[in-house]
């Protein structure tokens, strides 16, 4: 491996380029329910050591308030996170150069679950996200939508 190699290799840790990561979910779910998820991990160039594949699951309430006094704006945002749980959906991997390794796997979502939903100055969101546990900043999907209804 030559310098410039070393080099982008170091920077593909730091910033989660190592792999491209892809999430294959249903894109909605009832409170209660175990979701079939699959991860796709292509390696950008360099060999990535993990320390395994991951599903993170966030559920977040986000409110957003805005009014106008004497012609000025003032919005208001605040979000807090009602379930936040990561799932390990793979063990320990090399992923070698210009390889792709897929994992499925199964997500429980909580029975009381909050469901999804959007108001007029808050929704409730949740989140997948699929992401590969290495040095430096994690190669991850990107946090997906997932609706979720709460079950009869």
């Amino acid at each position: 491996m030559g310098f410039l190699d070393k080099i982008k290799g170091a920077v593909n840790a730091v910033t989660g380029n190592a792999a491209k990561v892809t999430i294959d979910y249903p894109k909605q779910a009832l409170a209660g329910d175990e979701i079939v998820v699959k991860i796709t991990a292509v390696s950008t160039g360099g060999e990535l050591k993990s320390k395994g594949c991951f599903v993170d699951v966030m559920g977040q309430e986000q409110t957003h308030l805005s009014k106008t006094e004497n012609g000025t704006k003032t919005e208001m945002h605040e979000s807090k996170a009602t379930y936040e749980h990561s799932f390990q959906i793979g063990e320990a991997f090399t992923l070698a150069a210009n390889e792709t390794k897929t994992w499925e796997g199964r997500v429980k979502l909580p029975a009381e679950a909050q469901p999804s939903y959007a108001g007029v100055h808050a929704k409730h969101i949740w989140q997948l996200r699929g992401r590969i546990e290495a040095t430096g900043n994690d190669p991850d999907s990107g946090f997906v939508v997932l609706n979720v209804n709460k079950r009869n």
